[in-house]
């Protein structure tokens, strides 16, 4: 050391360029410093002494510049866009009433909130998508059944997904035939896959309860939260939302083919829970991060349902008082043209084109690149419904959500849903409108749509 420093005070007697400050590389702060000079004519000769005095003086060391340049060994991260989604960046916006409040409920209260950046499916979740998580659920099944199971690196009993399997196999539904309808209940005849067999089972932890928790000494395990969804969307409801006493409605084709027969694949699931939406996004996540991480990618952030207030952010598409998605306030454009798919007049479903649902990409999105915000299905949020919510959350990212012990507690049961659906009237597919439904209903009016949290950027996405 004591040569090196001899010979930096020799050139520092000699008057040399002067050197205001040394810059480091905060990606490789020992291989790469640089010198800056108040005299560029001086450069080489100082820049090349600097090099080897700093490099002599750390090759010996441990690697520690003596400089705060923070933990070097970080991995790289460059956030998916997951398929199917929008980026929505962050911003703040009025939610609430847009107009007068016709029926003076004061549920809309007009209240300006900020919220973080969000990924958003552009479509409401289709029957085909669904099917994806319908056909992945049975097909563990039977793999578990079948004994097709294998341990990672850490114990852990895992699926063997490369085992064939064939659904057409007479044998091989012989040997699953626990899943199959047998005996009085086969009455179409045939194999058919009984649905009451494809339940998900799936852990979350309840990060609320264990920040408001004082007793440091509580175990994790604590906080777990354990489900036991039977997945299968409810074909039912295309009969049991339209009878009367007095009456009823021909929907018997609609509960028979609308979730199985592919000229309804790319339309909106409908006869889905809360919580099998939630066991939706759950599934979801495990399918997206268990391709990175297998790939040696980083993990993201889970997908869920937005909140009503994230759901009013996107309908709005960027405006901030819009009352339907397209920004005007009326539901024809200048040529008399329905722009979503509700129910335009009393009796009257097929003015819009549609006389139940629509394909998922039908009508002009909005200017955010979402489709059918208003109409089609009304979606379900993440938010437990109060109609004085707005008077009570936070102004930052807002949202109340309350799981009750007791399931007799109905009225913390009610789930807020947003953005009408078919059979809705004009006033419901406000961009606005607030209304709920209790979270173990299905109905053949409810769909929805999953959002994922953008991780960085100061949570804007700019």
């Amino acid at each position: 050391m004591y040569p090196i420093l001899t010979m930096l005070n020799f050139l520092r007697s000699k008057k040399p360029a002067r050197v205001d400050r040394f810059q480091l590389d905060q990606a490789n702060p020992l291989r790469s410093q640089k010198a800056i000079f108040a005299d560029p004519t001086r450069q080489p000769v100082w820049t090349v002494v600097a090099f080897i005095a700093i490099s002599l003086l750390t090759a010996c060391g441990s690697g520690n510049s003596g400089e705060l340049t923070g933990s070097l060994e970080r991995p790289k991260w460059s956030q998916a866009v997951p398929y199917g989604t929008v980026l929505l960046k962050g911003g703040s916006l009025q939610v609430g009433q847009a107009e007068q409040d016709a029926f003076s409920s004061n549920y809309q209260t007009p209240k300006t909130i900020s919220l973080k950046a969000f990924y958003m499916d552009d479509t409401e979740i289709s029957n085909n998508e669904y099917r994806q998580f319908v056909h992945w659920v049975r097909d563990s099944i039977a793999h578990t059944i079948m004994g097709n199971m294998e341990e990672d690196e850490n114990g852990n009993e895992l699926i063997n997904w490369e085992a064939p399997l064939d659904w057409t196999d007479p044998d091989f539904l012989e040997e699953v035939s626990e899943m199959i309808f047998s005996g009085g209940d086969m009455v179409f005849g045939g194999h058919e896959l009984d649905t009451r067999r494809l339940n998900y089972v799936y852990q979350t932890f309840d990060f609320k309860a264990a920040a408001v928790n004082k007793d440091r000494t509580r175990s994790r395990k604590d906080f777990v939260r354990k489900y036991n969804v039977n997945i299968y969307p409810d074909t039912l409801v295309w009969i049991r939302d339209f009878v009367k006493e007095d009456g009823g409605s021909y929907n018997e084709p609609q509960a028979l083919t609308y979730f199985s027969h592919p000229s309804f694949d790319e339309y909106p699931v409908v006869g889905v829970t809360w919580d099998q939406a939630n066991a939706f996004c759950n599934w979801r996540s495990k399918v997206f991060n268990g391709f990175r991480y297998k790939n040696g990618l980083y993990q993201q952030l889970e997908f869920r349902l937005p909140t009503e207030f994230e759901w009013e952010y996107a309908a709005k598409g960027g405006r901030n008082i819009a009352t339907y998605p397209w920004g005007g306030p009326y539901t024809r454009n200048d040529r008399g043209c329905v722009l979503a798919n509700f129910k335009p007049g009393r009796g009257n479903y097929t003015m819009d084109g549609n006389l139940y649902t629509g394909p998922v990409y039908q009508y002009n999105p909005n200017d955010f690149g979402l489709f059918n915000m208003s109409g089609n299905v009304a979606e379900w949020t993440n938010t437990t419904f109060d109609e004085s919510a707005q008077w009570f959350t936070h102004d930052l990212n807002p949202d109340f959500r309350y799981s009750p012990e007791n399931p007799n507690d109905v009225v913390m049961q009610r789930k807020v849903v947003r953005g009408g659906s078919w059979n809705d009237v004009g006033h419901l597919i406000k961009t606005s409108t607030r209304s709920y439904e209790y979270g173990d209903s299905a109905k053949s009016t409810i769909g929805f749509r999953c959002v994922m949290d953008v991780i960085g950027a100061g949570q804007t996405g700019r």
